[in-house]
């Protein structure tokens, strides 16, 4: 079961009941078929097409290649090797001084951040343009 990302008081915490309602629409999101394009916020300029790698987890990052698109729920500083070889960065929840914002302009990679269900809707190996200046992703092969 996943939590809630944000929970601003004690009344906001769910039961089980409403996780596994959470857990049940997540699952039913539908992945993202060529020609979609999913929007986001622009986090670091600049355009790039690569094969999508989804990581959830840094640790588990051993199929990423050099020039993929790392698509990952967040960042934090554990994650910052992975940036390295990646072509762009996609990522779930972030904004403008979000730790993937921040490496991604350090690095000069785009980077687009906050798009909802990025992990679950773009099918890993897809090809995929992120354009971090308009904040979209899109989907040119499944």
């Amino acid at each position: 079961m996943e939590p809630r990302f944000f929970i601003t008081s004690q009344d906001e915490v769910p039961t089980i009941e409403e996780l596994e309602a959470d857990q049940a629409a997540r699952s039913a999101v539908p992945t993202a078929v060529p020609g979609d394009v999913l929007t986001g916020a622009a986090g670091c300029q600049g355009v790039a097409r690569g094969r999508a790698r989804v990581v959830m987890d840094p640790a588990d990052a051993v199929d990423l290649e050099p020039g993929e698109v790392l698509v990952a729920p967040i960042t934090d500083p554990a994650w910052t090797p992975l940036f390295l070889p990646s072509a762009a960065v996609v990522v779930n929840v972030g904004a403008l001084m979000s730790h993937a914002v921040i490496v991604s302009r350090e690095l000069g990679i785009p980077c687009v951040v906050s798009v909802e269900d990025a992990t679950s809707r773009i099918p890993n190996g897809a090809l995929v343009e992120v354009d971090g200046t308009a904040g979209t992703v899109t989907i040119l092969e499944g």
